[in-house]
Formats: C-alpha cells, sequence, structure tokens
C-alpha cells in the first residue's frame, strides 16, 4: 500500500471517529492530574516494612493467646468465645498484610481473584476486629456494673449469637470490596489492584461512603461505647473495697488511651478525606492538599493496624489467670525457669485469692 492511501485510509478513520463522538461525553471542566512520585516512593519504603512487621507481631501475639486457649482454657464462657473471635478477625486482617507489602514493593502479581479475597479479608478482619473490641468492653461491663442480671443473661447462647452478628456486619460492610475491586494495567505503575469499573462521579459516591461508614459506625459509636463502659466500671470499682483498685483504674486509663491514641489519628484523615471530596475547595492548591493527606494516611493507618496486634494483650496477659497460663506454657518450654515460675505462681495464687475482680 502507497503513502498516499495509508494517508486516505487514516483521514477515513479520524473523520469517522470524529463523527461517532458523543457530545454528551465531552467533558469543558477542567480534570486535575496529580502526580504523587513522592507518596508512592514514600509508600514503597515505609509500607512494606510497617506491613511485614505488623503481620509478625499480629501472629505471634495473637497465636499465642489462640494457643493459650485451647491448651489451657474451655470454649464455654462468654469471655473465652468472644476473645477467640478477636483472635480470629485479627488473624484474618493480618493475614492480607504480606500481599499488600509485596504490592506496595512491586505491582499487583496476584491476579484479579486474590485481589478480591484480599481486600475484602482485609475489611472484614478490619472491621469485626473493631466490634469485637467493642463487645469484648461492653461485655465486661455487664459482668462488673450489672453483676447480677449478667449472670443470667451471658451464656454460651448469647456469645455465639453476638458474634454471629459481628461477623455479617463486618461481611455486610465489606461486600463492596468484593465487587468493586478490580486488576488493571496502569503505563506508570503496571498492574494494579483497586476500586475500579464505574465512573469517577460513582467511584467518588462509594469512597465517601466507605469514608463516613468508618468513621461513624467502626470508630465514633465505639469509641463512645468504650468510654462510656469504662467509665462506669471505674466508677463501681471507686465503690468497692477492692484492694487492688488502683492497678485496676490504672490499666483501663491504659487502655482508654490506647484505644483513643491509635485510631483518632487515622480517623480524623479519614474525615479530612471524605470533606475534600464532598466540598473541594477552589482556592489554594488541591494536590498539595490531596499529597499531605496521603502522607498522614500511610502514617496514622499504620498505628491504627498495630492496635490489631496489641489489643490481645490487654484482654488476656493483664488477667491473672492468663498470666498464669503463660507461666506454665513458658515453664513446660524452658526446664530451667520452672522453679521460679512456680513460686511466682504460687504468689500470685494467693493474692488473687485475697482480691475480687482479680480479671483486672
Amino acid at each position: 500500500m502507497s503513502d498516499d492511501d495509508n494517508y486516505a485510509l487514516f483521514k477515513e478513520l479520524y473523520y469517522d471517529t470524529i463523527n461517532m463522538t458523543d457530545s454528551s461525553y465531552v467533558v469543558s471542566d477542567k480534570v486535575m492530574l496529580c502526580a504523587k512520585e513522592a507518596v508512592n516512593k514514600f509508600g514503597e519504603k515505609f509500607i512494606p516494612a510497617f506491613y511485614y512487621a505488623n503481620f509478625l507481631l499480629s501472629y505471634l501475639g495473637n497465636g499465642l493467646v489462640l494457643l493459650i486457649i485451647f491448651k489451657y482454657e474451655k470454649l464455654t464462657t462468654v469471655t473465652n468465645i468472644f476473645l477467640l473471635n478477636l483472635v480470629l478477625s485479627n488473624l484474618l486482617f493480618a493475614s492480607s498484610l504480606p500481599f499488600w507489602a509485596t504490592y506496595h514493593l512491586y505491582e499487583w502479581i496476584f491476579g484479579i481473584a486474590l485481589c478480591k479475597m484480599v481486600s475484602a479479608a482485609y475489611f472484614i478482619g478490619f472491621y469485626s476486629s473493631i466490634l469485637f473490641l467493642t463487645l469484648m468492653t461492653f461485655d465486661r461491663y455487664l459482668a462488673v456494673v450489672h453483676a447480677v442480671a449478667a449472670a443470667k443473661s451471658r451464656k454460651k447462647a448469647y456469645a455465639v449469637i453476638a458474634s454471629v452478628v459481628v461477623w455479617c456486619i463486618s461481611i455486610v460492610a465489606s461486600i463492596k470490596e468484593l465487587v468493586l475491586q478490580n486488576v488493571w494495567e496502569s503505563p506508570l505503575n503496571g498492574w494494579i489492584c483497586e476500586e475500579s469499573g464505574y465512573e469517577e462521579s460513582t467511584m467518588e459516591q462509594w469512597r465517601l461512603l466507605s469514608y463516613y461508614q468508618q468513621f461513624l459506625v467502626f470508630f465514633l459509636l465505639p469509641l463512645f461505647m468504650v468510654m462510656y463502659c469504662y467509665i462506669s466500671i471505674t466508677v463501681r470499682i471507686l465503690s468497692t473495697r477492692m484492694k487492688e483498685k488502683c492497678r485496676a483504674i490504672k490499666l483501663i486509663f491504659v487502655i482508654i488511651f490506647t484505644f483513643f491514641g491509635c485510631w483518632t489519628p487515622y480517623n480524623i484523615v479519614i474525615l479530612l478525606r471524605a470533606i475534600q471530596i464532598s466540598s473541594p475547595s477552589e482556592n489554594g492548591d488541591p494536590c498539595a492538599v490531596t499529597e499531605r493527606l496521603d502522607y498522614a494516611l500511610y502514617v496514622t493507618r499504620n498505628i491504627a493496624y498495630l492496635y490489631c496486634c496489641i489489643s490481645p494483650m490487654f484482654y488476656t496477659f493483664v488477667g491473672k489467670k492468663f498470666q498464669s497460663h503463660f507461666r506454665r506454657l513458658i515453664a513446660k518450654r524452658i526446664p530451667c525457669l520452672k522453679r521460679h515460675m512456680s513460686l511466682s505462681s504460687q504468689s500470685t495464687r494467693s493474692t488473687s485469692q485475697r482480691t475480687p475482680h482479680s480479671e483486672y
């Protein structure tokens, strides 16, 4: 084919394309594209190491709690049922972190099916962990503040039903990840696993829904419940003759402060992102604001994730019963420590016999 023929074919295709263009799809507004090279490089250095560390800490801490539950405890009490579900939710969440760490280092190499499954596991574990922490706090409030009434209602069936409800809420809140997560190839970043498949305006509405859902349902509501329950428990403890009253109150404030300190920065950034999407400012540089929020999200999100690793410690090893189980486990594995562990166990047992509410 000659050059003239090629030129004629090009003109024909060009004019056909113009004639076929639907004017309703022509956008006259400016589309702001923000380069995120600096943010992406920061993520490549910071995120993988933190994700791998969180994964290891979570599996060590939660795995140890799981071992103690199955070795020394019975799954017939409300507390142990809730604790088992909390550990499983933390492990489910942590299982997704190596995939995301690899993703930040390179690109998404695991295919579309794992993209959807890992994203769903990530959010189901994340949401259920928050709800089980809240549920355990509420259960502790019932056991201490309303001990007589709770003795009748705190049965195994109550714990099982409450756990099923929490898992259902977490799954429903994460369904959009199964629907919207897709894999596509970017010219700059290679294969990407993220929400896509609809127009940008529709995707922004879904992001807004996710942000407000996270802030209201999975932060404000649990925070208010945790604060109310532990303040009520503190008032109750102060009104008793409990000998270890100061230790119990200090522990309560440590739990509240840690919960508040880990979750608040992340959720404030989530709220700021939602505000930015719903009402973009005409003044200033929107890309600079977006970049600052991206940096803040990277840091605060990992602080929030760290709570999933340390939360079992507050609900297990601070209690004398679990401390005793842990000593027995260590003494069995390390025989040279057996004598020291037995002496410490006797001292703890005699103290716990004299002290009510020894779980604190």
